[in-house]
């Protein structure tokens, strides 16, 4: 066995969930149509419904504010890293 898993996109994810959730077919007609195990299906499919909620509540520009501002602020480091390292390279004469 060599370890490797499958990854699957997040559109992937979004499609067969949204499947499972209009039941218009059984959860192991999708496990043979999309090759994924049942777990997964319900997983993906329970995570969708806890999601709905987020976003209507607005939950999702939160995070997506959050995670814009956790990006600026890395990318400051970034250049304060860059900056420092070549006054320090600068310093020591290389």
């Amino acid at each position: 066995m060599t370890g490797n898993r499958k990854r699957y996109s997040a559109e992937f994810k979004a499609k067969v969930a949204l499947e499972a959730i209009r039941g218009e077919l059984t959860v192991s007609q999708l496990v043979a149509k999309h090759g994924v195990h049942q777990t997964l299906i319900d997983a993906w499919k329970t995570q969708a419904i806890e999601g709905m909620a987020g976003v209507f509540s607005g939950k999702a520009e939160v995070a997506e504010a959050t995670h814009q501002g956790e990006v600026e602020k890395l990318h400051a480091m970034i250049g304060q890293l860059v900056m420092e390292g070549d006054f320090l390279r600068k310093a020591s004469g290389r």
